[in-house]
């Protein structure tokens, strides 16, 4: 008898076993997904990607995130609107779902995983045990995304943040715009942007304490980043890394802290040099320092998850519960 038939005969006698005495089969952790940007929640790759996690872990409940049910309409929400909004739909929307009520695992792709994280440190209600955000933005972009030829939303996006990135109106209404953290227009960026500063909890003597509790509350935050990544500028951000802010004295960084961007001389100040990290602002150094944070990477673009994402997958979802 093969070691695979004895464990496979095993199993199905403790099914058997709970079935007779009247136990509950243990079942997998529910699991969350947010989409990324030009995406939505119900599109041919997403329910592609929703099945192959199905098949990793059998029986799982997998909710994916949406603002409105249509699909084209959810997917103009990733270009148009406000996020701090959009957040308190979602909110809503999670708090509602039976399934989901001991709490879940979370994947975010792309813009998804930072707003999952805002999540995290908003609400979290229902708790998320375990985050993985692949390319996600935590420390904002300093370059608007390229878009495809043909994608004339994305386009018009892109123009209209351009033109005013911190203007009240596109705060109000461009997502990108929202988390765009110009290193040569920091003071302004605290000032005029309502979302990615009181997230990272930057804006002296408005930082909320729960935020800090609620990421540190986490098993596992997964960070992943794409190696070659070109759409999120600069990639590192993933990391929490971000470019390095002109006022600040680099000279004072070790030449191992001095992380340059490919085909950039722009020095990357990495996350455990980040005043964010070092002062704790958002729970980071607490959860890292418990072994709670992991740094990952796949190679190739952004988003060019290749099999690299199984692993993560069988690792931090579907616990049972």
């Amino acid at each position: 008898m093969t070691m695979l038939l004895q464990i496979w005969l095993f199993l199905q006698a403790c099914t058997a076993f709970l079935l007779v005495t009247g136990s509950a089969v243990p079942s997998p952790r529910a699991l969350v997904l947010w989409h990324g940007l030009g995406d939505s929640h119900s599109s041919p790759g997403m329910l592609e990607f929703m099945k192959l996690i199905g098949e990793i872990h059998p029986g799982i409940f997998i909710h994916s995130i949406y603002i409105h049910e249509d699909r084209g309409e959810e997917r103009k929400a990733g270009f148009y609107g406000d996020i701090n909004e959009q957040l308190e739909i979602v909110a809503e929307q999670l708090v509602s779902i039976p399934e989901l009520k001991a709490g879940f695992d979370a994947v975010g792709l792309s813009q998804g995983g930072q707003f999952l994280r805002a999540y995290v440190e908003r609400y979290n209600s229902p708790p998320v045990h375990n985050l993985i955000t692949f390319g996600s933005q935590h420390m904002g972009i300093s370059d608007l995304p390229l878009c495809q030829p043909f994608d004339l939303l994305c386009q018009l996006a892109r123009r209209a943040t351009r033109i005013g990135v911190y203007s009240a109106w596109a705060q109000k209404n461009l997502i990108q715009a929202q988390y765009y953290r110009d290193p040569n227009n920091y003071e302004t960026y605290l000032t005029a942007n309502h979302f990615l500063p009181f997230i990272n909890n930057e804006v002296e003597g408005k930082r909320n304490h729960t935020y800090a509790r609620n990421l540190a509350s986490l098993n596992n935050l997964v960070l992943v980043i794409f190696t070659e990544d070109k759409t999120v500028v600069p990639k590192e951000s993933a990391w929490f890394g971000s470019e390095v802010i002109p006022d600040d004295d680099i000279i004072d960084f070790t030449p191992s802290e001095q992380h340059r961007l490919s085909n950039s001389d722009r020095a990357i100040v990495p996350m455990h040099e980040q005043p964010l990290y070092v002062e704790d602002w958002i729970g980071l150094r607490e959860l890292d320092e418990r072994g709670g944070v992991t740094f990952a990477s796949c190679v190739g673009e952004h988003m060019q998850m290749g099999d690299c994402w199984e692993g993560l997958i069988v690792q931090y979802t579907g616990g049972l519960v």
